[in-house]
């Protein structure tokens, strides 16, 4: 019998479609939500929509009210900070690990990738996408199974703070150049400079995160 590949369930394809709407602020940190808005909006029944509801409030994208509603989960600079700072430490050790297994072919297409970063420097949205497969890359050169995963889980409760990482061009063409001294490490099989390049880079991103956002953010508990 021939094996045919499964079918997304309505709840996650719902999920999948919140989960976008929330990582792209297109449904506003703090907003409450209504499941019969929701489920009119989406075109779906309850049943599917309360499947996806769940799955967001257990990756911690939603808050759960007192009342028994839901709301999306507000920016925080603690977040911030516990977030970029986890980051940091992972992103240090897969860089230093790509520095020590790196090949040709990897150094062929972290260079490709650094270029394709510096043609799209000038577009927020495409140079924040470029600089994020650089470092996607980087991540699969490392060959760090447990890291890999640590980092996929921050990576994703990272995603609605990146773009506010990117959104000047003074930052876009200094993160391009602190990408390129991330590359030289890797090319010199230096994973001590490898690390602490990888590291300073991720903590600039969340300073500057934490200056962009601002007064939107709650203070830190």
């Amino acid at each position: 019998m021939v094996d045919r590949p499964r079918r997304a369930s309505g709840g996650q394809l719902v999920y999948t479609e919140l989960r976008r709407q929330i990582l792209d602020l297109e449904l506003a940190p703090g907003q409450r939500l209504f499941e019969p808005e929701l489920a009119t909006r989406l075109q779906v029944s309850r049943t599917p929509l309360r499947e996806a509801l769940r799955l967001l409030l257990a990756e911690d994208l939603l808050d759960q009210l007192p009342t028994g509603g839901m709301v999306v989960r507000p920016l925080s600079a603690r977040e911030i900070e516990e977030l970029y700072t986890v980051r940091a430490s992972l992103e240090g050790l897969l860089t230093a690990e790509a520095a020590r297994r790196v090949d040709d072919a990897g150094l062929a297409t972290l260079r490709g990738l650094v270029e394709r970063n510096a043609a799209l420097v000038d577009l927020p949205t495409d140079a924040m996408n470029a600089g994020h497969e650089f470092h996607l890359a980087i991540g699969e050169l490392a060959g760090h199974e447990w890291a890999s995963r640590l980092h996929a889980q921050v990576d994703g409760q990272m995603a609605r703070y990146r773009a506010f990482t990117n959104q000047t061009q003074e930052r876009r063409t200094l993160a391009l150049a602190e990408h390129r001294q991330i590359l030289k490490a890797i090319e010199a099989r230096d994973p001590d400079r490898a690390r602490t390049l990888a590291e300073r880079h991720v903590l600039a991103a969340r300073d500057t995160a934490l200056a962009a956002i601002g007064d939107r953010l709650d203070p830190p508990g």
